[in-house]
């Protein structure tokens, strides 16, 4: 996409755009997960509830784009968190070492977090898998290397919303 169309681009646009692609990732992911039956790890989990957030945030954006650069800001964070948990997941799917997979010894503080959803909603956020598995792999990408392009698209975008000058409505 020319970045000339992306300026033509109304802000309230832009945001919706956003928060669908956060919801296709979020949602996309746990449906994918139910049909070809993978295993999603604490770290896919968690980069789902980013997502989530993501999703929140870009709606906020939507309805008040009066206020952009506060609505960006926000969701450029989660944006960031799920472009370093997928990264970091990649890197367990690259070289797996033991010591370092998730779920081994003292829980982490994401471990726990995804443990107390996944005990609120469980078909949604149960953790069942390992992080350094590659389940999924599409075109020669696992899901962790599909996730890191897709955060790192929402990061972009958001850095972009929350600093570019043009006025629009």
């Amino acid at each position: 996409m020319p970045l000339s169309f992306v300026q033509s681009l109304s802000f309230r646009v832009l945001f919706a755009l956003l928060a669908g692609g956060a919801a296709a990732a979020a949602f996309g992911g746990w449906a994918l997960g139910e049909l070809l039956r993978l295993n999603a790890c604490p770290l896919c989990i968690f980069q789902r509830l980013l997502a989530m957030a993501l999703m929140i945030f870009a709606l906020g954006g939507t309805l008040l784009p009066r206020w952009r650069r506060f609505w960006a800001a926000c969701a450029a964070l989660p944006a960031a968190g799920g472009l370093a948990t997928a990264l970091y997941q990649s890197h367990l799917q690259m070289a797996a070492v033991p010591s370092n997979e998730c779920g081994f010894g003292e829980p982490t503080l994401i471990e726990r977090l995804v443990d107390w959803f996944g005990m609120q909603w469980p078909s949604m956020f149960m953790a069942t898998g390992f992080c350094s598995s590659k389940e999924g792999v599409f075109l020669g990408l696992s899901m962790a290397n599909w996730a890191v392009l897709c955060f790192a698209a929402f990061f972009a975008l958001a850095v972009w919303l929350m600093l570019t000058r043009q006025s629009r409505r």
